[in-house]
């Protein structure tokens, strides 16, 4: 995963073993975006240095922006604010909003909002440097922090931690449904297991946040109706052998869920949300190419591969098209278990 946040890989089509599916999960949980934040200067406090109030920060991609609070207030306190003035500063006053004054979502995951921003950015005119082909321009995103007067009407809850603990819970919940037609999963979750899934964000802890999470998700090594035997040559993402007799596993499995939770994001557009079947009607599997040209015929057609206007963006990704939706579901779901596909415009 690019410490950038966006690069190239070909995820592969199937499942071969639970090693390479963690090791997909594990990638996308490392990855980081880069974030410049820096303090409107009108509300800088008095006798703070004007020289050192921004601040850079590779972020997780699977954060939020609340809990970059606590290592952002240390260092205003440290190096920025004046001691007296900085300490009548409240954090649940701070709130976020991107160079270009659009207020940022902080209940997004920070990867998400790094590529709604790149995406963005692919529809404006492109700087006088960049070529033909992805209009991806890899910088840090810039932030500005406002300390004071938070457009709640806007925010629709207050910026803190504890309220995005339960929108995370909250988008838990919904993909849970979506995927298997009811929330028993998440329900039957004792308290102490619901904030360890959450201290596992908070702390960025992939074995805590994945020994709940994993009773949540799809298994990780589905059977799949009508798939081929695996390819010759052993390859790590060959397809298992399909069978006739299910385990308790396989009715678990990514493929057989009722649909997959997925979000599309255009730019400065709407989001798109739909029923996403991991398997079509005739047995085969839902991919990327067909999700997309079903939805975004203009741009996405399926009858003229490789002529695509557009390019999807899942977890800093150029997903390929070939890539599958029950594939997607179990490898590059955020955090929150959806698949939050951006769409940005080729040039």
């Amino acid at each position: 995963m690019s410490a950038y946040g966006t690069t190239r890989n070909h995820p592969g089509s199937a499942f071969a073993t639970s090693a390479s599916i963690t090791l997909f999960r594990r990638l996308s949980w490392e990855g980081t975006v880069p974030l410049e934040i820096r303090v409107d200067p009108k509300e800088l406090p008095a006798n703070s240095d004007r020289g050192l109030e921004c601040y850079y920060i590779q972020a997780p991609r699977v954060s939020y922006l609340p809990l970059l609070m606590p290592e952002l207030r240390r260092f205003l306190m440290d190096i920025v604010f004046d001691e007296a003035a900085g300490k009548t500063l409240k954090e649940e006053d701070w709130w976020f909003e991107s160079e270009e004054g659009t207020l940022l979502k902080w209940h997004w995951p920070i990867g998400l909002i790094y590529d709604n921003h790149i995406i963005s950015a692919s529809i404006r005119p492109p700087a006088p440097t960049s070529g033909s082909g992805l209009n991806m321009q890899v910088a840090p995103l810039k932030l500005i922090l406002h300390l004071a007067s938070p457009p709640t009407e806007k925010l629709l809850l207050p910026p803190s931690a504890e309220s995005c603990k339960q929108a995370f819970m909250g988008q838990l919940k919904e993909a849970d449904f979506i995927r298997w037609g009811n929330t028993k999963r998440m329900t039957s979750l004792r308290k102490a297991e619901q904030d360890g899934i959450w201290e596992g964000i908070k702390e960025h802890n992939f074995d805590d946040y994945w020994r709940v999470a994993s009773k949540i998700v799809p298994t990780t090594a589905p059977t799949r109706p009508n798939s081929p035997p695996p390819a010759s040559g052993g390859s790590l993402h060959a397809r298992p052998a399909s069978t006739d007799q299910q385990s308790a596993s396989d009715r678990d499995g990514a493929y057989n869920v009722r649909s997959v939770p997925v979000r599309l994001y255009l730019p400065d557009g709407p989001v798109m949300q739909d029923l996403v079947p991991p398997v079509l009607d005739d047995g085969s599997s839902h991919t990327l190419s067909h999700y997309l040209s079903m939805h975004l015929p203009l741009l996405f057609s399926q009858s003229s591969p490789g002529s695509e206007l557009a390019y999807a963006l899942i977890q800093g990704i150029v997903a390929p098209p070939e890539t599958e939706m029950g594939w997607l579901g179990a490898c590059l779901a955020g955090a929150d278990g959806w698949v939050n596909i951006c769409v940005g415009i080729s040039r």
